[in-house]
């Protein structure tokens, strides 16, 4: 289990999990519901220190008040990289977590050695645009219901990105997510929205895309939120980006899903890989 270290931000401290190691330290950004508990199987096969903030409205930081959004995020790992040390190290960012993590070396390039943006952090399609704040009622429905302990396993083990993939690791990620049995899971519903619409509404994100960014390595999933094909970036939309920036290092990772890329052992190889290359 990770050591937790609480972090001076604005409004409060920010839990972090930490997992020693040697050599470049890792900066590990979750997504946009998710906590720290989304990173055990890459913190098992580096040898790099590893520091995972809950964020702002999450995990144990959840008594964080707003607003929240991408540029908040930023400035809240700010903070945790210069707790940890202040040197340069490589930013691993999944989902939302890659855009807080374009955001971050775009305002502190000074901290960031290098981006693996885990199926997240490059720009969403105007059709995916609309599918994604579709999306919203249900992520709310979800954070506002009360669970007992066992019917939250139960939600996560039978979903179908899970199906074939429910292992303790994803069970920790089901109970850490629920503070209390029975309660409600641990992202704040507001601060969530909040961070959707600024996701793809707000001009943090677009903003940073127009500054120099230091070696970015993205990994795209075969298969996207519930199991399905393509993907949260469809091929051609990947091709289009590759033709836009001819220096962003594009791998395509198989056999895993939008959670699984990161929640599986196959998919932390294929993350660990991207960090030993920009270390």
């Amino acid at each position: 289990m990770p050591d937790p270290l609480d972090v001076p931000v604005a409004g409060g401290t920010l839990r972090v999990a930490s997992w020693h190691g040697t050599g470049v330290p890792v900066l590990a950004i979750h997504g946009i519901t998710s906590s720290s508990r989304t990173w055990p199987f890459l913190a098992g096969v580096l040898d790099n220190p590893v520091f995972a903030p809950d964020l702002r409205g999450r995990g144990r930081s959840n008594h964080l008040p707003g607003p929240a959004g991408i540029a908040q995020h930023a400035e809240d790992c700010a903070a945790v990289v210069q707790a940890t040390g202040g040197v340069p190290l490589v930013v691993v960012g999944h989902s939302m977590g890659g855009f807080v993590a374009t955001v971050l070396a775009a305002s502190r390039p000074e901290l960031v050695r290098g981006l693996v943006l885990v199926d997240g952090g490059l720009p969403f399609p105007a059709a995916d645009e609309a599918a994604t704040l579709a999306g919203l009622q249900p992520i709310k429905q979800r954070l506002q219901a009360t669970y007992t302990r066992e019917s939250y396993r139960a939600w996560f083990r039978d979903h179908p990105a899970f199906v074939h993939d429910w292992t303790p690791e994803a069970q920790e990620y089901a109970d850490y997510d629920l503070p209390d049995d029975p309660g409600r899971p641990s992202a704040d519903p507001d601060l969530v929205e909040a961070d959707q619409l600024d996701m793809v509404q707000g001009t943090a994100f677009t903003d940073a895309l127009a500054d120099p960014m230091p070696r970015r390595i993205f990994l795209h999933a075969s298969r996207g939120f519930a199991d399905d094909p393509p993907g949260l970036y469809p091929q051609p939309t990947v091709d289009e980006y590759a033709a836009r920036w001819p220096d962003l290092d594009i791998r395509h990772v198989p056999d895993v899903n939008h959670y699984t890329i990161v929640l599986s052992s196959r998919g932390a190889d294929a993350v660990a890989q991207a960090v030993r290359d920009l270390g």
